[in-house]
């Protein structure tokens, strides 16, 4: 059997300035903060970053 999505479940704690910046987007682009989420994800580099020591 295929499944579309394979799905893991995350929780994240954000700062009160945080969160209230993602409500903000999301009701002025009305995208739900899950897809403004997976889109920052997937706009990170695939990339291994080298340390930064």
């Amino acid at each position: 059997m295929n499944k579309k999505w394979a799905t893991k479940r995350l929780t994240i704690n954000l700062a009160s300035s945080e969160a209230e910046k993602l409500e903000k987007y999301c009701s002025m682009t009305g995208r739900p903060a899950t897809d403004v989420i997976r889109e920052l994800i997937r706009s990170l580099p695939a990339e291994e970053i080298p340390n930064a020591n």
